[in-house]
């Protein structure tokens, strides 16, 4: 199924903000804000889909939101 190239034109789930970028595998500084409020496309147990700077839909653990 491809529901995910659907995710950037659904309704907003809800808003998150941005509370930290700092990651120990992956670089996300480069596409998230600290204090920069987020709207929420998708969201698991574990992660959280957002449109992010860069204007995509992408998934990031939950520990970097509010």
């Amino acid at each position: 199924m491809t529901i995910h190239l659907n995710w950037k034109d659904a309704p907003t789930i809800k808003k998150v903000t941005c509370t930290n970028t700092d990651a120990k595998k992956f670089l996300v500084s480069n596409v998230l804000t600290v204090g920069k409020e987020y709207d929420v496309k998708n969201e698991t147990e574990e992660f959280i889909f957002v449109v992010d700077n860069s204007g995509h839909v992408g998934g990031f653990y939950k520990s970097y939101f509010a």
